[in-house]
C-alpha cells in the first residue's frame, strides 16, 4: 500500500471514529447535567482538534509531494545512491558523510527552498526525522514566496 493510499484510509478511520465521538458528545450534552454537558463539549472538542491536526498533516503530504514533483521536472532531487544494510535501512555513516553536503548547500543559499528540500532528505536519511520535517516546512515556506 502506498503512503498516500495508508493516509487516505487513516483519515477514513479518524472521520468514522471522530463521528461516533461527536455523537457521544451530543448524547452527553442532551442530557442536561451540567456535569455530562460540560464532559459532552470536552469530547466534541477532541474531534474537532484531531480533525484540524490531520488537515494540516495531510496539506504538508500534499505540498510536499508538490515540491518533490517540480524538483524531479527540473532534475534538481538528490540521488539515492547510499549503501544500504541488508535490511534495507540506509547505512548511517554514509547518510552522515552525505549531510554535510547538503547543510554547507542550505547554509550558503539559505534563501532557496530546493536545498532546503534536499536538506529535508539528507535528514531523512540520517534517521533525524524531527529535523527533516522542519527543512520541509522551511523549504515549503520559501517556495511560497
Amino acid at each position: 500500500m502506498t503512503a498516500k493510499r495508508s493516509a487516505l484510509v487513516i483519515a477514513a478511520v479518524f472521520v468514522a471514529y471522530a463521528v461516533l465521538l461527536g455523537w457521544r458528545g451530543v448524547l452527553l450534552i442532551g442530557t442536561g447535567d451540567p456535569m455530562a454537558v460540560g464532559l459532552g463539549v470536552a469530547v466534541l472538542v477532541i474531534p474537532l482538534v484531531g480533525a484540524y491536526l490531520v488537515w494540516r498533516e495531510i496539506q504538508f503530504g500534499r505540498q510536499t509531494e508538490a515540491l518533490a514533483r517540480e524538483l524531479a521536472e527540473s532534475g534538481g532531487l538528490p540521488v539515492d545512491d547510499l549503501p544500504r544494510r541488508p535490511s534495507g535501512r540506509i547505512d548511517r555513516a554514509a547518510a552522515d558523510a552525505a549531510f554535510t553536503k547538503y547543510k554547507e548547500e542550505a547554509e550558503a543559499a539559505p534563501d532557496d527552498w530546493r536545498v532546503w528540500f534536499r536538506l529535508s532528505t539528507a535528514y531523512d536519511a540520517a534517521g533525524d526525522r524531527k529535523r527533516a520535517r522542519a527543512s520541509m516546512r522551511t523549504a515549503i515556506a520559501h517556495r511560497r514566496r
